[in-house]
């Protein structure tokens, strides 16, 4: 009688480990889910508070056909302010640009403040004198030919630093007033009409740029002060 008898081979090598499975990928694609899930529903619950008139100047606004304020009811106007736009406009004049942070250019409550600032890189007025240089004259005129096809009334004002003046027959409120007239003078020339006009004034050392530190440069400026409804 036979007997079946069992002879297991070995076989060399390690056994192929099974692939690992990518835990929690699914948990990522479902938060990815329920966010855009949830913003839609915010999305549809702010449309649901707005006022069919409000809708429509939304809807007026983004294709471009503007109508006015008062159509859209208590909708807030998203229009760039005209300070916003003079704005971008300085910022994108090349020598504007090119004179760094010789402009300095800020929002105010009723308009916009355009400041032209002396530096030791950049001198723009004759040391201890009204007088601009070069440099400050080509950029009071710059910023005139931006300005002056504007309407706005303005203020302008000149500066000093702290330093009492060489000359003892001089103030800085003599200087910062001389300053003030030159720029004006720079700016009727690129054709600024005067009868915008509505201050010229000399304040010395009485309002520096950097409170704490009167006798810097930065303080000997010029500043234009533009009076812009919206």
């Amino acid at each position: 009688m036979a007997i079946a008898t069992t002879n297991p081979q070995r076989f060399p090598g390690r056994r192929p480990g099974a692939p690992r499975r990518k835990m929690g990928t699914w948990k990522m694609a479902y938060a990815d889910f329920l966010t855009a899930l949830m913003a839609f529903f915010l999305l549809l619950w702010l449309v649901s508070g707005v006022s069919p008139a409000s809708r429509a100047a939304i809807a007026d606004y983004f294709t471009g056909d503007a109508r006015p304020a008062a159509a859209a009811g208590p909708l807030v106007d998203m229009r760039p302010s005209e300070a916003q736009r003079l704005i971008t406009r300085l910022a994108a004049t090349p020598a504007l640009q090119a004179a760094g942070d010789s402009v300095r250019i800020a929002s105010t409550a009723d308009g916009l403040r355009i400041d032209l600032v002396d530096s030791a890189a950049r001198p723009l007025f004759a040391s201890n004198s009204g007088a601009l240089s070069e440099a400050g004259t080509d950029l009071t005129r710059q910023v005139g030919a931006v300005l002056a096809p504007l309407s706005a009334a303005f203020t302008i004002e000149g500066h000093t630093d702290a330093f009492t003046p060489r000359d003892s027959a001089r103030s800085n409120w003599e200087i910062s007033s001389e300053r003030a007239n030159t720029a004006l003078r720079l700016l009727v020339s690129a054709g600024v009409s005067p009868d915008r006009v509505t201050a010229v004034t000399g304040l010395a050392a009485t309002r520096p740029l950097n409170p704490g530190e009167p006798h810097l440069s930065a303080n000997r400026r010029i500043s234009i002060l533009l009076h812009i409804d919206g």
